[in-house]
């Protein structure tokens, strides 16, 4: 089967999120299940420092290899991708983004008739792709090239829309009656996520829970009406995790290496964390930790409200990432007074997020929502349980077997789950043997290829 991926950032060349990590994994799985696939990007600043090999195919297209023999296409214009920013900078979104995502859609179907490739399925990611099926359908509906190309759109967070003023229409180069209901129109605005959701052969969403989660008015971000509609084109498929990254045997950040078969160094990483992080090294003491974005929607507005309780129940607590000024200030204070028990470090540390998933005892994810989630597919593989809220991509992977989960997003849910965790940290056998489940779990990415392919041959019937 022929795929072309389009995607807006690919790891290794451009990453903002967890769109990158799946735009750079899901190929690399789908090449190795015999499947010919192609990747199609931007060509941004960042691209060149990536340490690649990038050569010419054109005055507008360059190109690189991954995998075996999958070719990463840059879609090239200095004006609009030559930036340190991918969407934005710190004043806010660019201005042009409209300008800027159009070119580079038009550019992917202009490209895959350059060289030739007849994709059975052009696979887009977001909004920044989502006008795609809306140009096969207005410029290529009768060209032969694309008489038999489908497409599948994944929604990676229904948050993000790209939205922008109705009088920004005509650099979209659509006729008038694009902007409608049935099409790009959303309260009097251009929403180009959907557009694609309308146009689009397949939908599909990172986890099946999510999927479902999106139709209803809570987390449908405006969109549970057009989602309902098309509900039996709408899927949910989880990420996969790239076990070469993670995987506590050959990780080479953490302090002592450790498996299923052997777990006895997660104890040594335990002392290690704690000592790197100004805590008592006692192994008596349940040690929780946290990698995460400081937002609402990673759940801190419950656990910033929670932590003086926390912080009385007996634990140690670290913290790792940045976002919200409003959540920094409170974690600083929190950290300040509770000296001994929390470790804040606000910033983004690879190797330290090595060491906390695998030195800590429990893995603290109450995101309110989480299309799929990762950090918690690393903390099972780890061996470190998760304690979670039930929603999207962490209901499909935790549950009583591995972790524990909340099913009332409140601060009183939150403190009882925890309070169950620690409770299940005493019991010196039940503990192991729940370490011992919560490694066995696998999000492989072959799985998810595997599903994703199935959906291919869907949305080619």
């Amino acid at each position: 089967m022929k795929i072309a991926i389009a995607a807006s950032e690919v790891v290794p060349f451009a990453k903002t999120g967890g769109l990158a990590d799946v735009a750079g994994a899901l190929p690399l799985a789908l090449e190795e299940l015999g499947a010919e696939v192609i990747v199609i990007m931007p060509r941004y600043k960042c691209v060149d420092s990536a340490g690649y090999k990038i050569e010419r195919l054109n005055k507008e297209t360059s190109f690189s290899l991954i995998g075996k023999n999958i070719r990463i296409y840059f879609i090239e214009n200095s004006e609009y991708f030559n930036r340190d920013g991918l969407y934005g900078d710190k004043k806010g979104d660019y201005k042009d983004n409209l300008d800027r995502f159009s070119f580079y859609c038009r550019r992917v179907l202009e490209l895959l008739k350059e060289i030739n490739f007849k994709a059975e399925v052009i696979h887009l990611h977001d909004w920044q792709a989502a006008l795609i099926p809306l140009y096969l359908k207005a410029e290529y509906n009768n060209d032969p090239f694309y008489k038999d190309t489908k497409t599948l759109l994944t929604v990676h967070n229904i948050g993000y829309q790209g939205i922008f003023p109705k009088e920004e229409f005509a650099k979209l180069r659509l006729e008038e009656s694009f902007f409608s209901i049935e099409g790009l129109e959303f309260y009097g605005k251009i929403n180009i996520l959907k557009g694609g959701l309308e146009a689009s052969d397949i939908i599909n969403t990172v986890s099946p829970t999510y999927s479902k989660e999106i139709q209803g008015r809570e987390l449908g971000f405006g969109l549970e009406g057009v989602l309902k509609k098309r509900a039996d084109r709408l899927f949910g498929i989880l990420n996969g995790l790239d076990y070469s990254v993670w995987d506590p045997q050959t990780d080479n950040l953490i302090a002592q290496r450790y498996s299923l078969r052997d777990p006895q160094g997660k104890s040594k990483d335990k002392k290690e964390l704690q000592l790197f992080c100004g805590l008592a090294d006692n192994p008596a003491v349940p040690l929780a930790g946290i990698v995460s974005r400081l937002a609402q929607q990673k759940g801190f507005d419950i656990l910033s409200t929670s932590l003086a309780a926390l912080c009385k129940m007996g634990l140690q607590l670290v913290i790792l990432g940045s976002g919200d000024l409003k959540y920094q200030r409170i974690l600083q204070k929190a950290a300040e007074k509770y000296k001994g028990i929390i470790s804040l470090h606000l910033k983004f540390d690879d190797a330290l997020a090595h060491k906390i998933y695998a030195g800590s005892d429990m893995f603290l994810m109450p995101s309110r929502y989480e299309p799929c989630g990762l950090g918690q597919m690393i903390s099972l593989r780890y061996g470190t349980v998760p304690v979670v809220f039930k929603t999207g991509g962490l209901a499909d992977t935790v549950n009583v077997d591995n972790g524990f989960v909340f099913e009332e997003y409140n601060k009183k849910a939150l403190l009882a789950a925890l309070a169950k965790a620690i409770e299940a940290f005493k019991d010196k056998e039940g503990w192991p043997a729940l370490i011992r489940r919560a490694m066995q779990a696998c999000f492989s990415w072959e799985e998810s290829a595997k599903k994703y392919l199935e959906l291919y041959a869907k949305a080619a019937d």
